[in-house]
């Protein structure tokens, strides 16, 4: 990998930073939310589930003309959206306000995800893909192991308000260096407007290949299994087991810690013995913490650490070949659009998971929630059944890989008759 692409990835990364910390520090602050505002469970799954189906739907949008346009001039409008959003977020004084907040960032934060990787496919090729994935997905790591703490640590200092203004601050940072140093990524326009097609097409395209609609079903059940658990992690362990305030963060900070180290491993790992294989055997490890901790027992808080932290690195290790794998079922002048639908997915299906763990979830007048364990359960239901459509997604890229090498072969072979 060339320093260019490193830098380009670095930026990338720092970038996801400020845009994943804003999205992962809502759920962690329900112990601070609910009692503040005194709302229920379900009106602050809405609070996650609000960024989610906006960004979703803006990303849906998005999907029918993003490719027309330069990839850093799509990612810099977004991030500058967000970034009102966010600042929106930090002086909201209701709940309302809140709700309306997050709204408008997930509207502009929607485009973020997609344009990084699209950037990264277009300029990093499949069989090293893996490895940059796993750079761009260190960000969740580096937000778990600082953002998110940190947040908690000014959220019990100052307010809760304080984490938003962090994260806008670093992002207002960051935008002289991505105009900087992130190239112009326009090479794909030219080819996007010869073959322009209109939405409804578009979208009969994506559902005609079967595919590309496996890929969305991976993406899909991927979030929607991970998400089931997240959002009332944090209260679960405060006020159902008795972990102090002080103690829940370090949830985040030893599973990031972990995950810093284990993700880039494990997009080499992938390169090298296969996205697919990678995956399958994340995920079905990924099984067992996602039991342990949801029908967690009376343990001391390190053994807790242990099994939350070796959630969070099965849990990343699984998505940095799941999303190489997407990301190659679409040729470059598509990808932008493909990725955009799958971002939209990806986000709908992190809401709907939020709002159905906000039904299944009780909060009692002491704060303490019933039915934690039957998130797990759903959990593990759809990561079985995520399991399974990638094995099918494989099937088909082998398939196709089989198809586009064979004639090749015959070819060759009909020449060496006819000379012969």
């Amino acid at each position: 990998m060339s320093a260019k692409e490193r830098i380009i990835l670095l930026l990338l990364a720092a970038l996801n930073f400020t845009h994943i910390m804003d999205f992962m520090i809502m759920m962690p602050l329900g112990n601070f939310l609910m009692p503040y505002f005194n709302i229920t469970s379900q009106a602050f799954s809405m609070l996650v589930a609000a960024y989610t189906f906006s960004a979703g739907l803006s990303g849906f949008t998005a999907a029918f003309f993003v490719d027309r346009f330069d990839r850093k001039s799509v990612l810099l409008f977004g991030f500058a959206g967000f970034l009102i959003g966010t600042i929106c977020c930090a002086i909201a004084p209701s709940y309302a306000m809140l709700l309306g907040a997050r709204i408008v960032a997930g509207l502009f934060g929607g485009l973020i995800s997609a344009q990084v990787l699209s950037i990264v496919s277009d300029l990093i090729p499949y069989d090293r893909r893996a490895s940059a994935m796993g750079m761009i997905m260190a960000a969740f790591s580096v937000a778990s192991v600082f953002g998110v703490p940190f947040g908690l640590y000014l959220a019990n200092h100052f307010s809760w308000h304080a984490p938003f203004y962090f994260a806008a601050g670093l992002g207002v940072l960051l935008l002289p260096l991505i105009l900087r140093y992130i190239p112009a990524m326009n090479k794909h326009v030219h080819t996007a407007k010869e073959k322009r097609v209109d939405p409804i097409t578009l979208v009969k395209d994506i559902a005609h290949n079967r595919s590309q609609v496996l890929a969305l079903g991976l993406s899909a059940t991927l979030m929607m299994g991970h998400f089931m658990i997240i959002p009332f992690l944090n209260p679960f362990m405060e006020f159902n087991k008795g972990f102090s305030k002080t103690q829940t963060p370090m949830i985040y900070f030893v599973g990031g810690l972990l995950t810093l180290f284990t993700s880039p491993l494990f997009g080499r790992v992938a390169d090298k013995v296969g996205k697919y294989r990678l995956f399958s055997i994340l995920a079905t490890i990924a099984l067992v913490p996602v039991a342990i901790i949801t029908n967690l027992p009376d343990i001391p808080f390190a053994v807790v650490l242990c099994v939350t932290g070796f959630w969070f690195v099965v849990s990343s290790g699984r998505a940095i070949p799941a999303q190489a794998m997407v990301s190659h079922v679409v040729p470059a002048d598509r990808r932008g659009s493909f990725m955009s639908f799958n971002s939209s997915v990806q986000q709908i299906f992190v809401g709907l998971a939020s709002v159905v763990a906000g039904f299944i979830v009780v909060k009692q007048p002491d704060n303490t929630i019933l039915h934690y364990n039957v998130t797990g359960y759903f959990s593990i239901a759809i990561a079985i059944c995520c399991i399974y459509i990638a094995s099918l997604l494989n099937k088909r890229m082998q398939a196709n890989e089989r198809i586009h090498t064979e004639p090749l072969a015959g070819n060759i072979n009909e020449d060496i008759k006819k000379a012969s």
